[in-house]
C-alpha cells in the first residue's frame, strides 16, 4: 500500500496535520463488549437480560441460558386449578429477546462455573466466558423433609412450579370422588409466594363449589395463622368457602403415604382423596455445584445494592433464592424489581461509576378469590445505609379493603404487562 492509500485508510489526506496521523496510528483499538450471562430464564433472569441491553444501549453482550424453551408463568396458574385459565395462556416464548433485544438465548444447563477464570461450562454447549454472571435458579423442594413425599410427586403433586405438574393436579381434583376430600399443606415460611397457597385454596374451594358441592378442603398450615392478606383471606373462607374450606393453623407434616393419601401431622392424621403438598423450598440446587454459599443452609445471601454475592465479586444472585430481607416476599414482582436493580448496577459498574447506594424495590401481589374478583397487596422496600439492608418503607403501599371484579381486572392487566416487560 502506498502512503496515499495508507493515509486515505486512516481517514487522512496527504496534508494532514503530523499531530493527526500521529494520533491515528497510536489510537488504542475499540474495547471489546463486556460479556454478561444470566442463567434462568424466568421473572428475574429474563427481565435481567433485556434491561442490560436496553440500559447499556446493547453496548453489554448478553446471553440467557435456560434450559426450558418456553416461560411458564407460576403467578396465575392457581386459575388453571379452577379450569378459569389454560396452560398455554401463560406460556411465551424468549424469541423477542432474541430478535428486539439482541440477547442470546442458549437453551441448555449449567454443569460449573470457574470463577477465576471466569467462564461457564454446559452441558451441551462448551464454556461460555464472562465479565459478569447473573443467577437467577428460582427455588427447589427439600422433599426430605416430609417422609415418604420424595419421588412420590407423581401422586402427590406439589404444583408449585407451574406446567406439568399443574396439569396433572388439574386432572386429580376434576377426577375427584363428589363429597371428596381435598387436602392442601402450606409450609413453613420462607416460602415462594407467600398467598399463593390460600389463593389456590380459594380457587379450588370455587370450583368444588360448583361442581362438587359436597367436597371438603383441608386448609392445613404449617403456621400459626395465613401469611399473606390474612384478614381478606380470612373473609373468603368464612364467607362464600364457610362450608367448603376448613383452616387448620399449626399443622406440621411429618409424613405421607402415597398409596393411600394418608398424612400424618403433628398433632392429627388426615385422608385425602386428592393431596396437594407444598414442600419446605430452598434456593434452586444449580447452585450446588457452583461454590454459592448457603445461609441456613437454604438461601442465598446478597449486598443489596448490587445483588452481588459477598465474597464472589461479579457474581450476582437475584430472585427467590436470595435470602429475603426483612418483610420481602419471595414473588414475580421482587423477581423482577431485583433484576433492573443487579442491572442497573452492572451498567454503571461497567461504565466506571458507582451503582445507586440506596435502591429502593416495589412489589404488588395479586390473589383471586374466585372467577372475576381479586385482592391485593403492594409493599415498597429501600436499602438503608445502617442497617445494611433493605428494610420496608413505612407507610407505603397498601392492602385491598375486600375483593371486587375490579382488582380482578388489574390482576389481569398485571400479568399481561409484567410478562411484557421481562420478555417485549
Amino acid at each position: 500500500m502506498d502512503r496515499r492509500r495508507f493515509l486515505r485508510s486512516l481517514g487522512l489526506t496527504a496534508t494532514a496535520p503530523a499531530t493527526a496521523i500521529l494520533a491515528a496510528c497510536s489510537a488504542a483499538p475499540p474495547r471489546p463488549a463486556p460479556r454478561v450471562v444470566v442463567v434462568g430464564g424466568g421473572y428475574g433472569g429474563a427481565t435481567t437480560a433485556k434491561y442490560l441491553r436496553l440500559w447499556s444501549a446493547g453496548r453489554v453482550d448478553v446471553t440467557l441460558v435456560e434450559r426450558e424453551a418456553r416461560f411458564v408463568s407460576c403467578p396465575m396458574s392457581n386459575l388453571v386449578l379452577a379450569g378459569l385459565r389454560s396452560l398455554d395462556e401463560l406460556t411465551a416464548n424468549y424469541e423477542r429477546l432474541r430478535t428486539r433485544w439482541g440477547v442470546r438465548v442458549v437453551c441448555d444447563e449449567v454443569t460449573q462455573m470457574d470463577v477465576a477464570r471466569r467462564e461457564i461450562r454446559l452441558a451441551r454447549n462448551g464454556t461460555i466466558a464472562f465479565d459478569r454472571i447473573v443467577l437467577a435458579p428460582g427455588v427447589d423442594f427439600l422433599a426430605e423433609q416430609v417422609a415418604g413425599l420424595a419421588g412420590n410427586f407423581e401422586r402427590i403433586p406439589h404444583a408449585w412450579k407451574a406446567g406439568p405438574q399443574t396439569e396433572l393436579l388439574r386432572r386429580q381434583i376434576e377426577a375427584m370422588p363428589e363429597g371428596g376430600v381435598f387436602a392442601l399443606h402450606v409450609p413453613k415460611s420462607p416460602y415462594r409466594c407467600p398467598p399463593g397457597p390460600y389463593e389456590r385454596a380459594c380457587l379450588v374451594a370455587h370450583y368444588l363449589r360448583a361442581r362438587k358441592p359436597r367436597a371438603k378442603l383441608l386448609l392445613l398450615d404449617a403456621n400459626s395463622e395465613i401469611q399473606s392478606k390474612k384478614a381478606l383471606f380470612a373473609t373468603a373462607f368464612a364467607g362464600p368457602y364457610k362450608d367448603i374450606i376448613e383452616y387448620r393453623p399449626d399443622s406440621t407434616l411429618l409424613s405421607v403415604d402415597a398409596n393411600t393419601l394418608n398424612a400424618e401431622l403433628e398433632f392429627d392424621r388426615i385422608r385425602a382423596d386428592v393431596l396437594n403438598v407444598v414442600p419446605p423450598m430452598r434456593a434452586g440446587r444449580l447452585v450446588d455445584g457452583l461454590g454459592i454459599p448457603l445461609t441456613n443452609g437454604r438461601w442465598i445471601e446478597v449486598d443489596w445494592r448490587t445483588m452481588e454475592v459477598p465474597g464472589l465479586p461479579g457474581v450476582h444472585v437475584i430472585g427467590d433464592a436470595v435470602l429475603a430481607a426483612p418483610g420481602m416476599p419471595k414473588s414475580g414482582h421482587i423477581a423482577n424489581q431485583q433484576a433492573k436493580l443487579a442491572a442497573a448496577a452492572i451498567v454503571e459498574l461497567f461504565d466506571g461509576r458507582s451503582p445507586d447506594p440506596v435502591p429502593t424495590l416495589l412489589n404488588t401481589c395479586y390473589s383471586f378469590v374466585d372467577d372475576r374478583r381479586a385482592i391485593h397487596v403492594a409493599t415498597v422496600h429501600r436499602y438503608d445505609t445502617a442497617e445494611g439492608t433493605v428494610l420496608p418503607v413505612a407507610g407505603a403501599g397498601g392492602l385491598s379493603s375486600s375483593a371486587s371484579e375490579e382488582e380482578g381486572r388489574y390482576a389481569a392487566a398485571w400479568a399481561q404487562n409484567i410478562r411484557a416487560d421481562m420478555l417485549g
